[in-house]
């Protein structure tokens, strides 16, 4: 059986901007510091009650971030949750012209920006 070649397209590198969610940069900011409480609590082989006995923060909230689920979370709960568990959070942010961005994508899609380079994959 003979592979056909796949087209893909290159992310943006937030999968919550490519599927068009409004709030998409505040998604994949609490996504990655869920990400990052969670390997702490892998790294240090914390239960979810271990956590709270540790930090006062409730098991049920350590439940709700190890299923990835943030939606009751702020930014800066998740940070300070973090700082409880002993992490420093440092946040950069830059601020862009939504208008323009959102032209640059468009035009990323249709293969006509720099950077959204298109590359043929193989399908297994």
């Amino acid at each position: 059986m003979r592979d056909k070649p796949i087209e893909t397209v290159a992310g943006s590198g937030n999968v919550f901007r490519d599927f068009d969610y409004a709030d998409a940069d505040v998604r994949q900011a609490k996504a990655l510091m869920g990400a990052q409480i969670m390997k702490i609590l892998d790294a240090e082989g914390l239960s979810t009650r271990q956590a709270e006995a540790r930090t006062g923060v409730s098991h049920s909230e350590f439940s709700r971030i190890r299923q990835a689920n943030f939606s009751r979370f702020t930014i800066d709960r998740l940070m300070a949750i973090l700082a409880r568990l002993g992490q420093e959070v440092e946040l950069s942010v830059t601020v862009y012209s939504r208008r323009k961005r959102r032209a640059q994508r468009r035009l990323a899609r249709r293969g006509g920006a720099e950077g959204a380079e298109r590359k043929p994959a193989i399908a297994r």
